[in-house]
């Protein structure tokens, strides 16, 4: 089935600042001091090679990124390369969790530079506040997450603009026997100071690596083919020509054995040649630095966890879409992890995954260029890393070459976390298996649909309905409930009255059978006695029951419908309920279901599923708009109705028809579709008014009943009391018992009497 996508909204200036600014994170205030405490002036030499080096990755992703324009970046790659196996999610899982441990670390670090100027303020609620901020704008809108990396980049751009220029123009800046005083190289011997640069290669090169969110973010790229190779181009250019000017203008300002080891060395140089000012923007531009991290790290993140909900190897709810068509619920994942990793105060000892995370990612991302070249030779490549396999074994090399100067506890850990990973997924299938077959165990056992009638002569239509309901399910029984109303029970020692109860029952069974037909052979009835009528359905209605089946009310005011059975029992009873308005249903051809993506949709498209299934009977599903939208909205929404019925059924029967339709609103859309075909059942979801005082099933629902012609079944699908609960209060629904609310007019149809 064909999957929704991401809107592509982010422009070229967008991806260069996600790239750029996401990438010129708080390791450029940090390294230069402990690059210098190594080799000296030669950190710039190292942070050359570094730059080069990251050129053979940048192309590949360029090519890659390019041919397949969709979320993922690495993991996408290694999937098509090698298919969605133990690989692919051990590479997704890593690159989603350094995302996450990295935006961690520059939370924490935004809550310590805040510090500087507001101290006091506490650090790991601050950071937090930040992580959820940019979940939101995750879950908003992605060109918000665009439109705040060009401000918040533009500052620090320009702040390290300024350090720069100020550097070697200003009195006291940029000098170079500062720079070269005692030479370039500070080891004796050619070898010592190589293998110093190297290790200085290694220790800075994953200060290059961000630009590949523009990789991640493919699918919300517009026109990828032209401005994904340009953004991520453009973004390591820039980073290198700012990090080889930072350095030069620190280390020629302040001689390198003065920042040796320093966490402040570009705050140690700027009071040379800026005292007043400096400092406070260097302040600013260090907090600067690290929201541009968490930025682009949540938004990675996020992406990741899409992709991996949609290709399967982690469940699929992380790629549900919004009515935004955002990943709200990967980004919902992706804020949880960060907070936690935040809040349990393991952001440092965590960070090493960040940087072996993202070297085995880049690893066998590259890897997965040489593999697709050879497997898919003639595939559309709109950018074509140039050397080919030169740069993919350059960058292969490169990734071991920073491996083998990387420290020994990252590099432990790192592979203890890709151990517990390889674990998780090895248990996770089994485990998965085993309780999917327990659901269904359980969801076996509820063979029951219990019918609770008044009236034989009028709950034919109900006992046609369950018969059809009962057909579609194996091991499916129909029970027809009548309750008689007895203000106490009856007593067993009283045996004149327990007599006479018995033999009305008897009676009642008796016209139940002469009067009800049923075709499916797993019915029976049942009368009992209850001190209401409500309490006596409720009480029949135990763990085994699939649904409950009733008949509409009729008309009513508030304040009656309040207290009505049917309403009671819909909003007390442990088990689906369902409620049929009906004007004739002799047959069923046509269903309609209108699908608005609510909680009691599933229930709706399932039940009109299982109804047509005897009668072949044709199913729309509607989706109505108050607007017209251009055509990728449109296939979007046609692709949401497809993922409801998949979601609601397992897949998209042949009989099911997607249908999206502009109307004024939602009700008046499904009546000019009710009128366009002559259906013979329209099936409603409830709304959360289920739950209100008011309303039978909701506003817009009962709305449908009393306008729609044909027959009309409203379902509200069963959830836990906490969910409920949480729900209602979400959505501020007043209940049953709450104050009391104007009373509504008495519904406008008059149905037949009710069963």
């Amino acid at each position: 089935m064909s999957q929704r996508k991401l809107k592509r909204k982010l422009n070229l200036p967008q991806l260069v600042m996600l790239g750029t600014a996401g990438t010129i994170a708080a390791e450029i205030f940090v390294l230069t001091g402990h690059a210098a405490g190594i080799v000296g002036p030669a950190t710039v030499v190292a942070l050359i090679i570094a730059g080069v080096l990251n050129y053979s990755i940048a192309l590949n992703y360029c090519e890659l990124a390019t041919m397949y324009p969709v979320t993922g970046g690495g993991v996408t790659y290694v999937r098509e390369a090698w298919g969605p196996n133990v690989l692919s999610f051990l590479v997704g899982s890593l690159d989603c969790l350094s995302s996450a441990f990295y935006a961690a670390l520059s939370a924490v670090g935004f809550g310590y530079s805040l510090q500087l100027f507001i101290p006091g303020v506490p650090v790991v609620p601050t950071a937090m506040v930040v992580v959820l901020i940019f979940v939101v704008l995750n879950i908003l809108d992605v060109s918000s997450i665009g439109n705040v990396q060009i401000l918040l980049g533009g500052i620090l751009l320009a702040c390290l603009g300024i350090y720069v220029v100020g550097g070697f123009l200003l009195p006291n800046g940029f000098s170079w026997p500062v720079f070269a005083a005692g030479g370039i190289y500070i080891h004796e011997g050619t070898l010592t100071n190589l293998s110093k640069i190297l290790n200085t290669v290694a220790l800075v090169y994953c200060a290059y690596i961000g630009y590949e969110v523009i990789a991640h973010d493919a699918e919300e790229v517009e026109n990828p083919s032209r401005n994904i190779p340009r953004a991520i181009l453009i973004s390591v250019t820039l980073c290198a020509i700012i990090y080889v000017a930072v350095a030069l203008v620190t280390l020629g300002t302040v001689p390198w054995q003065q920042v040796a080891g320093s966490e402040t060395a570009l705050t140690d140089a700027i009071q040379h040649f800026a005292p007043g000012w400096g400092v406070p923007m260097m302040g600013i531009a260090g907090i600067i630095a690290t929201l541009t991290s968490v930025n682009a790290a949540m938004l990675s993140g996020t992406r990741e966890a899409f992709t991996l909900g949609r290709s399967g190897l982690w469940p699929r709810f992380f790629s549900s879409l919004s009515r935004f068509r955002t990943p709200h619920l990967a980004a919902m994942f992706m804020g949880a992890a960060t907070c936690l990793v935040a809040a349990v105060g393991l952001v440092d000892f965590l960070s090493y995954v960040s940087s072996a995370g993202f070297l085995f990612v880049l690893f066998f991302s590259n890897l997965a260029m040489i593999r697709l070249r050879r497997i898919h030779p003639n595939a559309e490549r709109p950018f074509r890393a140039p050397l080919f396999p030169l740069t993919p074994l350059i960058a292969v090399g490169t990734c071991f070459l920073v491996i083998a100067f990387s420290s020994k506890a990252a590099l432990l850990f790192g592979a203890g976390v890709l151990g517990a990973l390889a674990i998780f997924y090895y248990a996770y299938r089994p485990i998965a298996r085993a309780v999917a077959d327990r659901s269904k165990a359980m969801e076996a056992t509820r063979d029951r649909i219990v019918v609770p009638v008044a009236n034989p002569a009028s709950a034919q239509r109900l006992a046609h309905l369950a018969n059809l309901l009962a057909q579609a399910s194996e091991d499916t029984s129909i029970c027809f409930l009548s309750v008689v109303a007895e203000p106490t029970s009856i007593s067993t020692s009283v045996p004149a009255i327990r007599s006479a109860t018995d033999r009305r029952r008897r009676a009642l069974i008796r016209r139940f059978a002469e009067q009800v037909k049923v075709e499916h052979a797993q019915h029976y009835y049942k009368v009992r006695s209850a001190p209401t009528i409500a309490q006596g359905v409720l009480d029949d209605v135990s763990g085994n029951v699939k649904l409950v089946l009733m008949g509409w009310p009729g008309p009513l005011r508030a304040e009656e419908l309040a207290e009505h059975p049917v309403k009671l029992v819909l909003q007390h009873a442990p088990a689906h309920v369902a409620v049929l308005l009906d004007r004739g249903l002799d047959q069923v051809r046509r269903i309609l279901v209108p699908v608005g993506g609510g909680f009691h949709s599933r229930l709706a498209i399932r039940l009109a599923y299982e109804i047509g299934l005897k009668h072949r009977a044709q199913i729309t599903a509607l989706r109505v708009l108050n607007a017209p939208c251009d055509p990728e909205e449109m296939e979007d929404y046609m692709l949401q109705l497809r993922e409801s019925i998949e979601d609601s059924i397992g897949r998209v029967p042949a009989q099911f028809t997607t249908r999206v339709a502009h109307a004024p609103n939602v009700l008046a859309g499904v009546i000019d579709e009710s009128r366009r075909l002559q259906y013979d059942l329209v099936v409603v979801g409830a709304s959360d008014e289920w739950l209100s005082r008011t309303r039978l099933f909701g506003a817009l629902s009962d709305e449908i009943a009393e306008e729609i012609g044909c027959s009309v079944l409203l379902a509200r699908r069963h959830q836990s009391a906490a969910i409920a609960w949480l729900r209602r209060q979400s959505r501020g629904i007043p209940v049953l018992g709450s104050a009391p609310e104007r009373a509504s007019e008495p519904a406008r149809v008059e149905p037949p009497p009710h069963a």
